[in-house]
């Protein structure tokens, strides 16, 4: 193995348990395997992260920010809010299909840490509130009466669609959920 230069081991390390944690599962991956995968040492992981609890919350922010960036790329090129709202369901598919509709990675953690109270559940619940606060935010801006219950509407149409995704294989959950949505607007 080659050595890493320092400030190295941290992004390698996050980069090889994104996709290890992603693709096999957060609990089937040993951090002697992700260590492998980053080509450093236990040493150097646990330096740059102290736990892989730690490291599974680091992943989690890595994703949301990563997705916050998606979602940011999709709805800038529309004004309206309907319109933004609409390019979140693109931006769903767009995300669960590259990743080859292994489902949200987000709720994949969830049904791994059971315990409401984990610092994982909390970076889960983060993200999740902050979909549900943009969806609310447009909203408001288009129908400031239902704002509410729309973005839980719309929420349930997303989460639904994601699941669902998984199951078929295929986008077309999506597709459906944002026709859906469309009507509800």
């Amino acid at each position: 193995m080659g050595r890493t230069r320092p400030g190295d081991a941290g992004a390698k390390v996050l980069k090889a348990a994104s996709a290890l944690f992603y693709r096999d599962g957060i609990h089937a991956v040993g951090v002697d395997t992700v260590a492998a995968e980053a080509g450093v040492t236990k040493a150097a992981l646990y330096g740059n992260f102290g736990s892989k609890s730690r490291l599974v919350v680091a992943y989690l922010r890595d994703r949301d920010r990563r997705w916050q960036e998606e979602i940011d790329a999709i709805t800038i090129a529309h004004a309206g809010p309907r319109e933004r709202v609409l390019a979140v369901f693109d931006a769903y598919e767009a995300w669960l299909s590259a990743d080859g509709y292994r489902g949200c990675a987000f709720l994949n953690a969830t049904s791994e840490f059971p315990d409401p109270a984990d610092p994982v559940r909390e970076v889960v619940r983060h993200h999740k509130t902050a979909l549900h606060g943009y969806l609310r935010a447009q909203l408001q801006r288009a129908e400031p009466q239902r704002a509410d219950v729309l973005a839980d509407e719309l929420m349930l149409l997303l989460e639904g669609a994601a699941v669902t995704s998984v199951v078929a294989q295929n986008a077309q959950p999506f597709r459906t959920a944002k026709r859906l949505a469309r009507t509800l607007l």
